[in-house]
C-alpha cells in the first residue's frame, strides 16, 4: 500500500503541544515503534528544527531520526531511506530542497520507497513536494508554480488559511491556466491518500478545512473536501 500524508501545515513545527497530525501519521505504519526519519532540507537543515522534531517525537513511540544533505552521516543514502517506516519532510525553500534531492538522487530513493510502502509525509514544502505541482513563495516576492516530483495528480496550495496572499494567488494561477487544479489545505489539515487517491483528510483543529479548487465556465470553484477531526476520535 502506498501512502502519502500532506499537510497544508501544523504538526510538531507549528502546534509543539498539539501532536494529533504527528500521531495520526505514525498510527498509520499499523507497528508499535515505527522508524520515522526527519528531512530538515528545505530550511537548510536548520538546527533548531531538528531539535524541536527530537523534542516532539521521542515523546511519541516511534524510533526518530533524521537525515542531513549538508552534515551527511549515512553511507548509503538509499538503503537509509529504504530502511525507514515515515519519511517525513519539513517546510522551507522547496525549490532549493528539490535541486538538493536531485543532485542527491534522492527524488530516486523517496520514489522507490513510496512503491515499497514507506510512508512518505511533510508539511508546506514537504506537502508541496509530492505533487506535479505546487504554489510556492519566495521571500519578499510573488508566488509562483513550482515543477514538483509527480507522485501526486495536479496541484498543492498548504496554508490556505494562515498566509493572506495564498489564496488569491491560487485562484489567479489557475484562472490564468499557469496550474493545474489541485487541493488547497489550511493549516492543521492533512491530506491523505493511499496509492494516489485520497482517502480521509483530517485536521488538528476543529475549523480547519480542504479544498479540491478547479476553473469552470470562466470561474474558480472551491469545493469542501470532508475533513475528519481527530479531537473527536
Amino acid at each position: 500500500m502506498r501512502q502519502i500524508i500532506a499537510m497544508g501545515g501544523g504538526g510538531f513545527s507549528m502546534e509543539p503541544d498539539n501532536l494529533l497530525l504527528d500521531k495520526y501519521i505514525l498510527a498509520q505504519s499499523k507497528k508499535d515503534s515505527p522508524k520515522v526519519c526527519f528531512v530538515p532540507t528545505a530550511s537548510g537543515d536548520q538546527t533548531n528544527y531538528i531539535e524541536r522534531f527530537y523534542k516532539a517525537f521521542n515523546t511519541l513511540p516511534c524510533q526518530p531520526s533524521h537525515l542531513s544533505l549538508f552534515e551527511p552521516e549515512f553511507t548509503d543514502l538509499e538503503s537509509y531511506i529504504l530502511g525507514q517506516d515515515v519519511i517525513y519532510v519539513g517546510g522551507g525553500n522547496t525549490r532549493n530542497m528539490l535541486v538538493l534531492w536531485k543532485e542527491w538522487g534522492l527524488d530516486h530513493y523517496l520514489e522507490k520507497a513510496y512503491k515499497r510502502g514507506v510512508i512518505l509525509a511533510g508539511l508546506s514544502a514537504g506537502s508541496i513536494c509530492w505533487f506535479e505541482e505546487g504554489l510556492t513563495d519566495p521571500l519578499n516576492a510573488p508566488l509562483f508554480k513550482l515543477d514538483c516530483l509527480g507522485f501526486l495528480k495536479g496541484s498543492n496550495c498548504p496554508h490556505y488559511d494562515g498566509e493572506n496572499k495564498r489564496k488569491p494567488s491560487y485562484h489567479k494561477l489557475i484562472k490564468e491556466g499557469k496550474i493545474k487544479e489541485g487541493y488547497a489545505v489550511d493549516d492543521g489539515v492533512a491530506l491523505h491518500f493511499i496509492n494516489e487517491t485520497l482517502s480521509s483528510p483530517v485536521s488538528s483543529r476543529p475549523i480547519a478545512k480542504a479544498y479540491f479548487v478547479k476553473y469552470i465556465d470562466r470561474e474558480v470553484i472551491e469545493n469542501e473536501v470532508n475533513t475528519i477531526y481527530l479531537g473527536n476520535l
